[in-house]
C-alpha cells in the first residue's frame, strides 16, 4: 500500500489535480468558501472523477495541527518517480540543467527551492538521502505547485552522483563565498549542475572538492549571504540567461 499524506493549499492540490490526479484520494473544500478559485477547484476535481467533499473550516483545522490551508487539504498518495535520475537525463532534448542540495534540511528552504529550481526551467533537483528534507505538507505548500511537478531525487551517495554527472560532460558547478571567480566573469558550460550548500554551513568538503570549478555571488550591500533559495534562483536564472543569450529555447522539459 503506498504511503498517504496531505497537502494543503489551492497551489499544491491544482498542480497534483492537473499532474496526476489518480493520486488523489479525495479533496475537503471549505464549505463557505464560493469564489471562483473555489468554483474552479470543483470544476476540475469534478473532471478528473476526484470525490471532493464540502466541510466545516474546524475539519480543516484538525490536519496536521491546524497547517495554513486556505480551505483546501487534498489527501493524496506518495507517487512513485516516474523515472530513475539517470533514465530522466536520457530523455532529455536540450543540456541539463540540474540543481544540488547539499545538506538543505529545512523543508521551508526545499520548497522554495523547488519553486525557483520549476521557475527557471531546472530539469531535475537532487539532495543526499542522509542530509536532506523530503517531500511533506510544507514543502509542498512552501513550493506552491512545484513539489507536484519537479522532479526530486534524494541519493545514496552524492559525490558519486557528482562523478556520474561528470561523465556525462555535466559540468559541476559550485556557489561559494570563498570562490575566486564570480557567477558574472566565470565560464558557465549549458550542461550544468548548479551545487549549493545551507546557509551558514555550505558545502561539505567532499562535495566542494567534486566540483568542477567554483563562483560566487557578488555581494555589494552589508549582508554577508543570501538564502539557499535566492541564490539557486540567481544561479539557474544566470544559466537560463546565457542559453537565451545563445540562441537556445526559453524553456523544454522532457515529456
Amino acid at each position: 500500500m503506498k504511503p498517504i499524506r496531505a497537502i494543503f493549499g489551492f497551489h499544491p492540490v491544482l498542480a497534483r489535480l492537473r499532474a496526476d490526479p489518480s493520486s488523489v484520494i479525495e479533496i475537503f473544500l471549505d464549505q463557505n468558501r464560493e469564489d471562483a478559485r473555489a468554483r474552479g477547484l470543483v470544476a476540475l476535481a469534478e473532471s478528473r472523477d476526484v470525490k471532493i467533499m464540502r466541510v466545516p473550516p474546524k475539519r480543516l483545522d484538525g490536519f496536521q495541527g491546524g497547517s495554513r490551508h486556505q480551505g483546501v487539504v487534498a489527501r493524496i498518495e506518495e507517487k512513485r518517480p516516474r523515472d530513475s535520475l539517470v533514465e530522466l537525463l536520457d530523455t532529455l532534448t536540450e543540456p541539463p540543467l540540474l540543481l544540488v542540495l547539499d545538506g538543505v534540511t529545512d523543508p521551508h528552504n526545499l520548497g522554495a527551492c523547488l519553486r525557483v529550481a520549476d521557475a527557471a526551467g531546472a530539469h531535475a533537483v537532487i539532495a543526499p538521502k542522509d542530509r536532506a528534507a523530503g517531500i511533506g505538507a510544507t514543502v509542498s505548500k512552501v513550493a506552491s505547485g512545484a513539489a507536484e511537478t519537479m522532479p526530486y531525487y534524494m541519493v545514496t551517495n552524492l559525490a558519486r552522483t557528482l562523478g556520474e554527472f561528470k561523465e556525462r560532460d555535466i559540468w559541476v558547478v559550485g556557489a561559494d563565498e570563498r570562490a575566486q571567480a564570480t557567477l558574472y566573469e566565470a565560464e558557465l558550460p549549458a550542461a550544468i549542475a548548479w551545487v549549493l550548500g545551507a546557509e551558514g554551513e555550505g558545502m561539505r568538503r567532499l562535495t566542494r572538492e567534486r566540483c568542477d570549478t567554483l563562483v560566487r555571488i557578488p555581494m555589494l550591500g552589508s549582508v554577508a549571504s543570501l538564502n539557499v533559495s535566492v541564490a539557486s534562483g540567481i544561479c539557474m536564472f544566470e544559466s537560463r540567461r546565457r542559453r537565451l543569450q545563445a540562441g537556445g529555447t526559453e524553456h523544454q522539459k522532457p515529456e
